[in-house]
């Protein structure tokens, strides 16, 4: 029988320590931060912006698995405490906010779900002072010590999903479309390669002014360069309105799509009658049924009902990132960010994507490509 999970228990508000020294005023918080029975963990979902979309199901996600792993005693004795902080505003005021919880000794771990122009900030705030687990799919390559990124890379979503369209769909000609940071922009430069590898060419490309939704210019270029495949790199409700108008453009009809951030809760947004020709790649889609994926489900409905928002690849990340994280420090020789960085080399761990292991810096996992049905996708195969 699955036991119901309160799903507040992973961030507890505790009373303050009582005042023992009246003539500090500071001390409840500095014994609070000095206390080693926790891990404190400074979560940065993305709540407002174009991926606030994911904010919700991320925030579930994360207190799901921060309960999970407390009722089986933490992290090495230590029971995770989380505390949430928007990361969908300018990066330069995530970073401040990142800093500091740093600076005032707030945080022993930093875990973001959030754009790769956010993460770039973040890391710089950070320095290497305490790890920073980043979970979304981004743009790969990440190296800086003390950043541990999960998510997945092109080389392993868009490379085989392009190799996929090639040869069963016959495709040809390429459109890009991003949003205009630093994930589209590197990711694009990586899928242009695997095009030509594929026998491709690329047709045009444009970058969005993220929250621009206004694309009407786009789908003229589009319309002009007749491409068999229009590659979206739109992050959340921006992908979701691209996708609507496309639809309603009746762009559909004439070429397929590929988007490389969609997952079921875009498809909500974009509508069933909008999402013909549409494909992704994932390593993670509800419609995938294994004991890892049930499970997690199983605990997610369990705990939140079954109209809790839906818990895709993006917000699944979440849930993901603190079993890494586990499975890391549990390997680690000492507390320390050098420790922890070599710890994660070799690391394998299990989330609802299943059984994952970090090898040269990313983490090595099953991606399924799927195809639009309706306001679910259908597996179409395995990479």
């Amino acid at each position: 029988m699955m036991m119901r999970q309160d799903p507040y228990v992973a961030l507890r508000i505790r009373p303050p320590v009582p005042a023992l020294f009246p003539a500090d005023p500071d001390i409840a918080g500095r014994l609070r931060r000095r206390s080693k029975a926790r891990l404190r963990v400074a979560h940065f979902p993305a709540l407002s912006g174009p991926a606030g979309i994911w904010g919700i199901a991320s925030i579930n996600s994360a207190i799901l698995a921060a309960s999970e792993i407390n009722q089986r005693g933490g992290i090495q004795g230590r029971e995770i405490e989380l505390s949430v902080h928007d990361a969908g505003g300018s990066p330069e005021t995530v970073a401040r906010e990142a800093a500091r919880l740093i600076d005032d000794d707030d945080a022993d771990v930093i875990m973001g779900c959030h754009t790769s122009a956010v993460r770039l900030a973040v890391r710089r705030a950070v320095g290497g002072r305490i790890p920073y687990v980043y979970t979304p799919i981004y743009e790969g390559g990440e190296r800086t010590p003390g950043v541990l990124a999960i998510g997945e890379t092109p080389s392993r979503q868009a490379r085989p999903a392009i190799q996929w369209l090639a040869e069963h769909r016959n495709a040809r000609r390429w459109y890009l479309i991003g949003s205009d940071y630093v994930w589209p922009w590197l990711s694009h430069r990586a899928v242009k390669r695997y095009i030509a590898e594929a026998g491709g060419a690329v047709v045009g490309e444009d970058f969005v002014a993220l929250g621009e939704h206004d694309h009407t210019p786009h789908f003229e270029r589009i319309r002009r360069a007749r491409p068999d495949v229009v590659f979206i790199s739109l992050i959340g409700v921006d992908g979701i309105v691209f996708n609507r108008a496309f639809g309603e453009h009746g762009l559909s009809r004439h070429m397929l799509r590929l988007a490389n951030c969609v997952d079921e809760t875009v498809l909500l947004g974009v509508g069933v009658e909008n999402t013909e020709g549409l494909f992704a790649a994932s390593g993670y889609f509800e419609r995938h049924r294994s004991a890892a994926s049930e499970h997690f489900q199983g605990l997610y409905h369990a705990a939140y009902g079954p109209t809790a928002p839906v818990p895709g690849a993006t917000a699944q990340s979440n849930y993901e990132g603190l079993h890494f994280l586990d499975a890391v420090i549990r390997r680690a020789s000492d507390g320390d960010v050098l420790a922890l960085a070599q710890a994660a080399e070799g690391a394998v761990y299990s989330g609802g994507r299943g059984t994952i292991g970090m090898r040269r810096g990313r983490v090595e996992m099953p991606i399924f490509f799927a195809e639009a049905d309706g306001f679910d996708f259908r597996l179409l195969d395995r990479f």
